[in-house]
């Protein structure tokens, strides 16, 4: 379905359903009325847009009408959008539904706290967040749509969604970038499988964001990341995440001695832990190769008993010369708990001890409000020791570092897992690696908002 200039001007729809230019796959994805489709295209290539949010809206506005393809035999047909947080759920889709739908289809004000929508013909569509899936049990679905199913828990589907599909042989449609090999990647399998032997309850619908997106912003991206999170991101490929965490580290390449300029700024990225106790220090500078980047100019090592306290204080010790601005990074989770054996918050503790040395002036937080995906995390990493263009944009200098040299060639993924880090073969491992994680995806994220070419792609 195309939708034009001239439906929203004829007052059936609002201004918020701007055309859309004609995409082969996309369009099987809006006529498909199987009860199960799972989408996992690249990313800012439209799958919200249109499955997740039109398509929905769309199914709800014409539940009544018996010729429509979405019609619902029940006088209160309940569609429901599910999102990994509901702060996602709030930020990515309450205000977009709100506006899809013309004011005179709506039986009453949309309810603000609990995200739901009651409109005329007596549909309902809500909104969650699947951090608490059983938010949605208790209750009669005709339609769910579950957005980056990858990042939610594997028992939202089976043990708390499926469920209640049932009475009603409800539908769902899950959307989302692929994350590794995981229930996401069983479940694309099983569509595909199940579509190829004509079970017209199952299909799969792929496309890449090159089909989608201008092609200096596919180039854009590919200077930027690494080619397995390209393929991931990008082309929405279920990359096998095996070995290496961070596979793009090679000591030959990026272990480099790098200069310090005391009077620009440096950061200081922590992970919070005891055994050891650690911190990295990086400076944005002109690499060896000639270009910008990170360098990984020194670090904290404490091997036993430590404390946010001792880690902070070496860096104060090790940087009691640095004359310019300092940042602090880290993992979001210090703001909720105390260091061992210390009264405070660990992100309490790092800001009094260094504000007390270095002075509050010169201190500045970049400490995020929640712990970014693990996967995205070592991603932004991968990307930044080498792009999918060559580029490679953080080293390590091995006298300085000697330890987060270890800690990137040593850290290893779970085998068999969806890539997540396997934190209990080494426990020593994977800490410094994290911290500089923190620091990397909050300045030099994989998932940055690349553009489209305007309001003519889905």
């Amino acid at each position: 379905m195309i939708l034009t200039k001239t439906t929203a001007r004829d007052r059936r729809t609002t201004e918020r359903w701007y055309p859309l230019r004609q995409h082969r796959v996309q369009h099987k994805a809006w006529v498909y009325t199987g009860r199960y489709a799972v989408l996992p295209p690249g990313r800012r290539s439209g799958k919200t847009e249109l499955i997740g949010k039109r398509k929905v809206v769309m199914r709800a506005l014409s539940a009544h009408i018996k010729s429509s393809p979405f019609f619902r035999p029940y006088v209160d047909p309940r569609f429901g959008i599910g999102a990994p947080t509901r702060d996602q759920a709030r930020r990515i889709y309450w205000s977009d539904i709100k506006r899809l739908i013309p004011k005179k289809f709506l039986y009453k004000k949309p309810n603000e706290t609990h995200m739901s929508i009651e409109l005329m013909n007596g549909a309902e569509i809500h909104v969650f967040g699947m951090d608490r899936p059983e938010r949605v049990e208790g209750t009669p679905w005709d339609h769910f749509m579950l957005d980056e199913y990858g990042n939610m828990h594997e028992e939202t589907w089976p043990e708390h969604v499926r469920p209640a599909l049932s009475d009603r042989q409800g539908s769902c449609d899950f959307v989302g970038v692929p994350e590794g090999r995981n229930h996401y990647y069983d479940l694309w399998r099983h569509a595909k499988a199940e579509q190829e032997d004509g079970n017209p309850d199952w299909a799969g619908f792929h496309w890449k964001s090159a089909d989608i997106l201008p092609a200096e912003e596919i180039e854009a991206a590919k200077r930027e990341l690494d080619e397995l999170t390209f393929k991931q991101e990008f082309e929405g490929s279920f990359i096998n995440f095996t070995g290496q965490a961070y596979y793009n580290f090679q000591a030959e390449t990026h272990c480099r001695k790098l200069e310090y300029d005391k009077k620009r700024p440096i950061a200081f990225c922590f992970d919070f832990n005891v055994e050891p106790g650690v911190a990295a220090v990086v400076q944005e500078q002109s690499l060896p190769n000639s270009l910008v980047g990170t360098g990984v100019i020194g670090e904290v090592y404490i091997p036993r008993n430590s404390n946010t306290v001792l880690v902070t204080r070496r860096l104060c010790n090790d940087w009691n010369d640095h004359e310019g601005q300092i940042f602090i990074y880290g993992d979001a989770s210090g703001a909720a708990r105390g260091s061992s054996k210390v009264k405070g918050s660990d992100w309490q503790l790092v800001k009094e001890v260094l504000r007390s040395h270095f002075g509050a002036e010169r201190i500045f937080t970049r400490i995020s409000s929640h712990n970014p995906p693990e996967r995205a995390r070592v991603n932004s990493v991968n990307s930044r020791l080498l792009s999918i263009s060559g580029d490679v944009r953080m080293m390590v200098d091995p006298t300085r570092a000697p330890h987060v040299v270890k800690d990137l060639e040593g850290t290893v993924v779970v085998k068999g897992g969806s890539g997540e880090i396997d934190k209990k073969s080494n426990p020593k491992l994977s800490h410094l690696s994290d911290s500089l994680g923190y620091y990397i995806f909050k300045e030099f994220p994989v998932k940055k908002r690349y553009v489209s070419s305007g309001k003519t792609h889905w």
